[in-house]
């Protein structure tokens, strides 16, 4: 037994949800039961849980940005909210926790800026001890007129951080001083133009990174350096079936447990991709799109049997669970739950 925890939209125009939804998940059946609702708060989009299940944290998309810190009860699912911190910039939309569970990052989409709040043992959070803000732009005039941080992630090596930048096409590489809290530029990797990266994954290994890009529906695959935090990009595939002529945009991706997948979501042709993962070069095949049965799927999870990928579908206020094969990696629909209203964020935790 699992539990579910989604992230939601509450304001207008996006949002028509009240909070965090929980549900009790059946790992064998995939069943949900519903087990609270936490009202309160304001656009929590993105949420992180804590590696030993205890905490789990949300964002507060809005301006003047925040961070919300809960407690969890292992045996019910539900959720006591702790404390609350600024996010040290507007629009915050991601948040992770680095490796030593020390500090939660932020990644502030309206102002383009990172930041860096402390756990305290109890699981609350701390005032910002580093905000770094970026600087550029790039060719969208639309989306690109200034800086966007869209992810902030450690390394599976602990040793950097990296942040992806929609705003500026970069994937920017960080160090964390985990005695004073501070965010310190290495260096950054530059995406082609316009091709706005959004969110990022690594292979298991911890050799390869996987950079979705919202803007032109692509995944670019990279090297990573351990030794210096830097990525090098050995490939670029898009997310659409050949001949795609409609709008849509990228936004989520993650990789299987054995390495052997890729999935990447499309809002607007409104699908899940999954590549392929070729043993010897490392490098992407199309293996095939699977509908989300919905509209706009903004994030998704594989479950923790690695047996179903859930959904959740914006705009059409739905969460499809969709059946995994783990020898091609391909999906199939197996529920549609209607009534979720704006949920944009799925984590699983255990019991």
């Amino acid at each position: 037994m699992s539990y579910l925890y989604t992230g939601t939209y509450t304001e207008p125009p996006l949002g028509r949800n009240i909070g965090i939804v929980v549900y009790r998940y059946d790992d064998d059946s995939g069943a949900l039961e519903h087990i609270q609702t936490v009202e309160g708060l304001t656009n929590p989009t993105y949420l992180v849980a804590s590696d030993d299940g205890r905490f789990v944290y949300a964002v507060c998309e809005s301006r003047g940005g925040a961070v919300a810190a809960f407690s969890r009860d292992s045996q019910t699912g539900k959720l006591t909210e702790l404390n609350r911190q600024p996010s040290g910039g507007d629009g915050p939309c991601h948040v992770s926790i680095d490796r030593t569970g020390r500090y939660a990052l932020v990644a502030n989409y309206g102002s383009g800026s990172v930041a860096a709040l402390p756990i305290n043992e109890d699981g609350s959070l701390g005032e910002p001890t580093s905000v770094v803000q970026h600087e550029g732009s790039s060719v969208n005039p639309d989306r690109q007129e200034g800086p966007h941080a869209h992810m902030i992630l450690p390394t599976p090596d602990g040793r950097y951080v990296l942040a992806n930048d929609l705003g500026t096409d970069e994937v920017i590489t960080y160090t964390l001083d985990t005695g004073s809290g501070t965010l310190t530029r290495q260096g950054a990797m530059k995406t082609h133009p316009g091709a706005g990266p959004r969110h990022l994954a690594f292979s298991p290994d911890g050799n390869r990174v996987y950079v979705i890009n919202e803007l032109d529906s692509t995944l670019t695959i990279c090297d990573y350096d351990g030794s210096t935090g830097s990525l090098t990009a050995r490939q670029t595939i898009s997310a659409l079936p050949e001949g795609y002529e409609g709008e849509s945009y990228c936004a989520h991706v993650i990789v299987s447990e054995d390495g052997r997948f890729v999935y990447g979501s499309n809002r607007g042709h409104d699908s899940i991709v999954v590549w392929a993962v070729d043993k010897s070069s490392g490098e992407l095949s199309v293996a095939g799109h699977a509908s989300t049965e919905g509209s706009f799927p903004r994030h998704f999870a594989l479950d923790p049997n690695g047996t179903r990928l859930l959904v959740a579908n914006q705009n059409s206020d739905n969460l499809a669970i969709l059946r995994r094969s783990r020898e091609n990696g391909l999906l199939n629909r197996q529920a549609v739950l209607g009534d979720i209203p704006s949920t944009v964020a799925l984590v699983f935790c255990g019991e």
